[in-house]
């Protein structure tokens, strides 16, 4: 199977070409990606478990689905695309924010990405793929804050960082009771 390319991008997430993903982490070269968190009707958020065989970061807990855009593939579809070969479901897609940010891990590959981090709403279960999730569970965001800062290293390292400025982002826009 030819492995996936990345869509490299410049600090406008603008396109400047293409590369395959691996080089594209081993180089910390700045591509497009994008991250979806999935809520229920109780404000909780849909966290999954990364399989045991992820090249990086296996058993961690992260946010619903997160992957790279294909060429030609909008944000929205893309993570309708993934949420559906992880998590086995799918659910309108809005986009939230975007933003840079940078995390390298000890296997020395490194996350440099222009992530557009999105908001679907899912009342069911999902049909999780095992090749990708090892488990899956609700919690409250308030919940997975405090988890974090008690827990961080049962989290990915991409997650720490955009679960902040999601947290953030659902708070300040969220009307109060």
């Amino acid at each position: 199977m030819k492995e996936e390319q990345v869509i490299l991008v410049n600090e406008k997430d603008e396109p400047i070409g293409l590369m395959p993903k691996m080089e594209a982490h081993e180089k910390a070269l700045l591509h497009r990606a994008f991250s979806v968190f999935v809520m229920n009707e109780k404000g909780e958020t849909m966290l999954q478990q990364r399989a045991s065989d992820k090249y990086h970061s296996p058993f961690l807990w992260t946010n619903t689905c997160c992957s790279h855009q294909r060429d030609g593939e909008s944000n929205i579809q893309a993570g309708k695309r993934r949420l559906m070969e992880e998590m086995g479901f799918s659910t309108d897609l809005k986009e939230l924010f975007s933003f840079i940010y940078k995390a390298p891990f000890d296997n020395g590959l490194t996350e440099h990405e222009f992530d557009h981090v999105m908001i679907g709403f899912y009342q069911g279960e999902p049909n999780i793929n095992p090749e990708e999730v090892a488990a899956w569970k609700w919690m409250l965001p308030e919940d997975i804050k405090s988890d974090i800062a008690e827990h961080p290293d049962n989290y990915t390292a991409w997650f720490k960082i955009i679960f902040e400025r999601f947290y953030n982002h659902i708070t300040a826009n969220t009307p109060s009771k």
